[in-house]
Parts: C-alpha cells; structure tokens; sequence
C-alpha cells in the first residue's frame, strides 16, 4: 500500500511522518501530536512553506524536505478547563500572524504597530485565549503564547459571557478581515471549528456587507451588530442546535449563493430572506424535536396547535428580537417590503420542518423542466429549497469538519430517546442510543435524503456537483463501509 510521507519542522527540528491513506484523521493527528511531544489537551496546526493553515488529516499532500510543512503547539489552556475543545484551535494563527508581520515590515513600524496591538489586546475580557484577531509578544526564544498564572476565576454567568462575546465582537469588528477569509467564507470546505463565536459573529457581518445589504436596505452598522448578537443570545447551549450550527448553514447559504451566482437571477431581496432565514431558522431550539413536543404536549405543542411548532417559534423569536427598534434590521424599509421580507423568511423557516422534505422535493423537482427564475411561485420553491439544503449540509464538507457534527446530532438524539423513556413517551427510532451506531445513522440518511435533495438542486446548477454532491458520495461510502465492518464484526463475534 502506497503511504503518505510527510515532512515537517517541529520546534526547529526537522521529522519525518509516514502513514497510509486508510488511517483516520484522529489516527493522523495523534502521530504529529507525538511528534510534538504534546499533551491532549494542546493544539497543534500545520503551516505549508508559504506560511498558509492546513488541516491535519490524512488528505495532507506529500512533500519534500526542502518544501518541509511548520508544526506548531498552542499551549493548553490551564485556567478554563471545560472549556470546548474547537475554540482551542485560535491562539496559533496568533504566532503566524507575527512571525508574518516581521518578515514583512518589521523595525519602527512593527514597534508601533506591537503598541496599538497590546492597546487593543487590553480591551479584551479573556487574556489567556486571544483573538485571531490580535497578536502576542515573543519571550526571548520560547514560541510558545504565555499562559496565565493568575488564580483561577470563579465560573462565569450566562450573561457575563454573553457580555464578553459582545465586547469581543464589537472591539473586533472594525478590524479588517483579510481577502483570502473572505474568500474561502464562500466555499462549502469552510471549517467552522477553528472560529470563536464572536469571530463568527464578525464573519456574518461580513456575509451582510459583502452581499451589499447595507446601504441596499439602510441598515445601520450598529443596528445589524445589535441584531446579530441578539441572534446569538437566543441559540442555546445545546449539543447540535445550537450557534455554531446557526453559523454553518448561514455560512453554507453565504456559500450557495455566490457559487451559483445567485446575485445576477434573484433580487437582493430574496436574498436577504434567505441569509437571514438562515441566520434564525432554530432560535431558541430546546433540544427536543417536534415529535417530542408533540407527544409531551409541551407548550409550543399546544401553541401552535401541533404544526410545526418549533419553527413556527424560530419564526416568532425572530420577529420578537427584530421588534426591538435597537436591533430591527429592516425599520428604514416600505411596510410593504417589510410584509414581503417577513413572509418570505416565515416561508423558508417553516420549509426547515423534515417533516415537509417530501413535500418540497417534490414541488421543487415538478419545477424543474419549466423552471423560470422570474416565476415567483418557482423562486420561492427554490428559496425554500436552498434553505433546507444548507440547513442539512454537513456531510457536503470535509469529513474532518462534518464528522464532529454527527457526534453532536446523535449526542443531542440520545438526550431525547433517553428522556422519552423516562417520561414513558414513544421513543423515536433513529434517536434510540440502543439501536443507532454512528454508521448506521447516516447512510440511510444520505441516501433517501440529502442525494435526492442536493442531485435535485444540481440539475438547476450543476456547478454544484463537485461543490456538494461528491462530497456527499464520498461520505456515503465511508459510511457504508464502516457500516459494512460492523457487521461483519458482529456476525463473526
């Protein structure tokens, strides 16, 4: 079997990795982690010779060792334990950012520039986990970003993070967020794990300024920050539902809609529905699905009389948080326009209820012979249909960021099973913990449901069949053949 050489540099020193393609991503990333003599609880990035961020995994490209790869640690974080091992990811491009810097400029310039930073970095809640946004101080030779030797603080309230987040945010967002970011925010292989939530709050704002919605809609600056944080704080810190995943199906529809060129067949209104559509499509999820509330006659059961009742609430907590005048994104526009915003994205949210896939599958590919994109019955089908895909997209990126995701879903899913029992409630199949494996989960998904939806949307742009449909074949293979082993594991015990 052919295997994959690797060369690198590690504290100076030059390694050698040798692995074959079969091996996984954890597999892969424990042999650097040797490497590097790092403990669990660091992170580890790789840097190309041309100083750009790879993902360490078994897709690493072979090289030479004139062209070594950079292997650096960022430091455990001592003081937060608990902390979620994603945001971990963020002090290292710190370095980089530096080392890039002196290169580039250094002498008086890089002085003043060290000054304004340490300026800014003060502001900052949190000194033992910087921003991407910032830089740190080099300490004679260690490498490494200090640690904190403070005492440890006491637990911060919900709200106190949240006020943090919030200040994080703003004293970052008029920072400029670089061309190549931008850039590779529009593509589906966005890793979303590497970004802080209120880095992730600056990169929505760029989603809404780069589409040129605010002066197509006169929203101000200050009232789209207000109303993106109140996004925020109505997401709950839930397994899967929660910001973060609010954050990738806005960012995958940001994605869908420059790479069909969206911009030169829809109106900027449709647009705007959709990408806000996105933003709130599960506000306030409990963690419990529709069925659930269902069967436990919960209260947004009986509120909304048994119809869809939690996107029906993600609709209402939207409007709720747009009724604010301090975050109403849309109060300098026509009450008509208004009505016709509103009605679009109560439409696309309500469309995220899998209980209505079939339905509008089934409209959208009736479409597809006559489709007309000035057709307003056709557009909003469409609309609809772009929200569901993104919404239900992970396993259109990069096993390595999708993977994680399943590990959330069926974490949340076990959360529900496990109290449908207690509760003497009709325990949902896919969600029991004592039938479904990870395998098992999805290749029945994939199958009957993302490839119908996504190969449907490619037949409209098929410039999306390598964007998201080879991605969603490859991962059906892996999963069929992880599925496969198990059984015949089973068979033979």
């Amino acid at each position: 079997m052919t295997t994959t050489i690797i060369h690198f540099l590690v504290n100076g020193r030059p390694e050698l990795a040798e692995f074959s393609p079969d091996c996984s991503a954890a597999e892969v990333k424990a042999l650097f982690r040797a490497a590097a003599e790092a403990s669990p609880h660091h992170v580890l990035k790789m840097f190309s010779a041309d100083g750009r961020l790879m993902n360490i995994s078994p897709n690493l490209q072979p090289n030479i060792p004139e062209s070594s790869y950079r292997l650096e640690l960022v430091a455990a974080e001592l003081n937060r334990e608990g902390m979620p091992q994603e945001l971990d990811t963020m002090e290292n491009r710190l370095q980089h950012l530096e080392s890039r810097v002196m290169e580039e400029v250094g002498g008086d310039l890089l002085c003043d520039l060290k000054v304004q930073v340490e300026s800014f970095k003060r502001k900052l809640e949190s000194v033992e986990h910087l921003s991407w946004m910032g830089l740190f101080k080099e300490d004679g030779d260690h490498k490494l970003p200090k640690v904190s030797q403070k005492p440890k603080s006491p637990e911060l309230s919900v709200q106190e993070e949240r006020l943090q987040v919030r200040r994080k945010y703003l004293n970052m967002s008029s920072l400029q967020v670089t061309e190549e970011v931008r850039e590779h925010l529009k593509t589906p292989i966005f890793d979303n794990w590497q970004w802080e939530e209120a880095e992730m709050l600056v990169l929505l704002q760029v989603m809404f300024t780069d589409l040129d919605f605010l002066s197509a809609f006169h929203i101000e600056l200050d009232v789209l920050q207000n109303f993106l944080f109140e996004v925020f704080c109505h997401y709950n810190n839930i397994p899967f539902h929660n910001f973060r995943h609010c954050f990738c199906v806005t960012q995958m529809m940001y994605g869908l809609i420059w790479l069909t060129d969206l911009r030169s067949k829809l109106t900027r209104v449709d647009l705007l529905i959709m990408l806000t559509s996105a933003l709130c499509h599960d506000l306030d999820h409990p963690g419990y699905n529709n069925v659930y509330q269902i069967n436990a006659q919960t209260d947004l059961a009986l509120r909304y009389n048994d119809i869809s009742p939690l996107e029906n609430h993600h609709c209402a907590v939207a409007f709720g948080i747009m009724a604010k005048p301090e975050c109403n994104i849309l109060q300098n526009l026509s009450n008509e326009r208004y009505r016709h915003i509103r009605g679009g994205m109560i439409r696309c949210i309500l469309a995220t209820d899998m209980a209505r896939h079939n339905e509008i599958l089934h409209s959208f590919r009736s479409l597809q012979p006559v489709f007309d994109f000035t057709n307003k019955e056709h557009k909003e089908v469409l609309m609809k249909t772009m929200v569901k895909v993104s919404d239900i997209s992970n396993e259109a990126r990069p096993m390595a960021v999708a993977e994680p995701w399943l590990d959330c879903l069926l974490q949340e899913f076990f959360n529900q099973s496990d109290t449908e029992k207690l509760e003497g409630l009709p325990v949902t199949p896919f969600m029991d913990r004592d039938k479904v494996s990870r395998p098992s989960s999805q290749t029945n998904f994939i199958r009957f449901v993302l490839l119908p939806l996504f190969s449907e949307l490619t037949k409209l742009f098929p410039c999306l069949q390598q964007h998201i449909v080879e991605p969603v074949l490859q991962a059906l293979k892996y999963y069929s053949d992880l599925e496969r082993a198990g059984d015949q594991e089973a068979s033979t015990a």
